[in-house]
């Protein structure tokens, strides 16, 4: 018998039982399992026709759409690997990733191509595939096409362990890391996040970040494996996310904490019926305190924190009732998940000791493409290395400290940018803030602080300096502070670092306090 794709096996098995069942909607499109089920297997043997085969890498230039799904379930089938990768990266970036993924294949958005084929030429080669997506244009193949193809799913040998999608990271040198993600670890992912939230066939999941992202990606797999429906939004506001939770009915959703922040506004000002939400999950990056509290006391559906990297996933679960009692902290370990903290000589740390976030998993990634060295590097034991700072506290809670490469070592001594940003971000007229490090001919590095102030408010740099002298030691005083209009962001809405020290240090971005 063929061992065909778990995730299409699972598939499969949901359109057999609800095949007219609402298995994804985006705006207001609305298309079946059944329906799903016929537009996958089509694609599927369209890419096959145009040479497209097993473990092919192929590099995905798309957004938020029912073509992307439908890629996703074509590369479960055919067991191709998807290089999922943001449009509005520049082309020689893209390449760059293209080139460390050995990347064959692409699918794009027909606005990307002219751009693309420029370069294109000394990148691919005749048995490439290049397919445009929304528009057909010369010399590449036409997206659309595939309606044409009579085929149906699950024909092909496809193991759990196949690589199914290679996201991209950079390390410290900043160069990218793709990360193996198999399909099998995919569902391992889906079926945690299941148990651990308590997901089932009838709810309806909302994803509203980019599908290049792991993330969004598990949003929507984990329906379309559990036989539930999925909800993808094209892009977000606050506004469009508060009105799809309302028109969709949706119960569970899985949202950035920046993203959580600005909703939290939104319904601050205007009245919104939430009344279907069962479950809201915070992710990617420490939600802010006051934020957090001011939440909890609002919600009334469940509510967690999550930590967890794209090599590991979820590694840690705070609960609705945990916040109220441990408000700094990102919980305590997800099921069959190990956290330790180890310092530089890899040595395992005692409780409230800070060192480095180390965790072990089922959900682990099968390493970092063509790195065995890096891959190797990255673990202690069974343990990966995060490259997390962080402690646990005497009743095995995790706290967050920010990354190890951010750390600042001011004078030999090293300082945790959060520990500062959190005294700042205690005065009122704070709005945001990012202590970073600025090279100093003496000290090597002094700590700054970038500022954004609130609306409508004064804020003097004595002021700050009373403040971060009342709670900081001295080693951790910030030297210079700096007002700026924005602090940038990336696509999922973490602070970019790399980009907001590079428009201080070399366009002079902000105004001294």
């Amino acid at each position: 018998m063929c061992q065909i794709s778990p995730i299409i096996r699972a598939f499969l098995a949901n359109t057999e039982r609800s095949p007219e069942k609402d298995a994804l909607r985006i705006n207001e499109y609305v298309i079946s399992y059944n329906d799903l089920k016929i537009k996958a297997g089509k694609l599927s043997g369209y890419f096959k026709k145009l040479g497209i085969k097993k473990e092919d890498r192929v590099a995905v230039l798309l957004p938020n759409s029912i073509e992307f799904v439908l890629v996703m379930l074509a590369a479960a089938d055919l067991g191709f690997t998807c290089v999922p990768q943001n449009q509005t990266l520049p082309t020689n970036t893209l390449f760059r990733s293209f080139l460390a993924a050995d990347v064959k294949h692409l699918i794009a958005h027909h606005s990307l191509l002219p751009d693309i084929k420029k370069l294109a030429g000394s990148f691919f080669s005749n048995d490439s595939a290049i397919i445009s997506v929304g528009k057909e244009l010369n010399s590449f193949s036409y997206f659309d096409d595939y309606t044409q193809i009579e085929h149906v799913l699950g024909k092909n040998e496809v193991s759990p362990d196949t690589p199914y999608i290679l996201s991209l990271t950079s390390g410290s040198t900043g160069e990218p890391k793709p990360i193996i993600l198999s399909q099998e670890c995919k569902i391992k992912r889906a079926l945690a996040a299941k148990d651990l939230y308590k997901v089932k066939s009838c709810d309806i999941i909302m994803a509203a970040t980019p599908l290049y992202h792991s993330l969004a990606e598990r949003l929507v797999l984990m329906p379309l494996i559990l036989g539930a429906t999925a909800v993808i939004l094209p892009g977000f506001t606050p506004t469009l996310w508060l009105r799809a939770i309302e028109n969709h009915k949706v119960t569970f959703t899985i949202a950035v904490s920046s993203q959580i922040k600005s909703i939290f506004e939104e319904i601050s000002k205007h009245e919104y019926c939430l009344d279907s939400l069962r479950c809201l999950v915070s992710s990617s990056a420490l939600l802010d305190c006051e934020i957090k509290l001011k939440l909890l006391k609002f919600l009334r559906c469940d509510f967690h924190e999550c930590y967890g990297t794209s090599e590991i996933a979820i590694a840690s679960n705070l609960t609705k009732e945990q916040g109220f009692i441990k408000t700094d902290s990102v919980g305590k370990p997800a099921p069959e998940v190990d956290i330790i903290i180890i310092n530089e000589e890899n040595k395992i740390l005692h409780s409230q000791e800070k060192g480095e976030i180390c965790c072990k998993t089922p959900m682990a990634f099968s390493g970092y493409y063509k790195q065995p060295e890096t891959t190797k590097n990255s673990y202690f034991g069974e343990y990966f290395k995060t490259g997390d700072a962080g402690y646990i506290d005497s009743d095995g809670y995790l706290y967050y400290s920010g990354r190890i490469k951010d750390i600042i070592i001011t004078g030999g001594i090293n300082v945790y940018p959060k520990d500062i940003e959190d005294v700042i971000l205690t005065h009122p007229a704070v709005e945001e803030c990012v202590a970073l490090a600025l090279p100093d001919t003496k000290l090597v590095e002094i700590i700054a602080v970038a500022l954004k102030i609130k609306e409508g408010s004064i804020l003097t740099g004595r002021e700050l300096q009373r403040l971060s002298a009342k709670h900081l030691a001295d080693y951790q005083q910030p030297m210079k502070y700096i007002c700026v209009s924005r602090i940038p962001k990336n696509s999922i809405g973490k602070t970019d670092k790399n980009e907001l020290l590079r428009l201080i240090t070399e366009e002079c971005y902000g105004e001294p306090l």
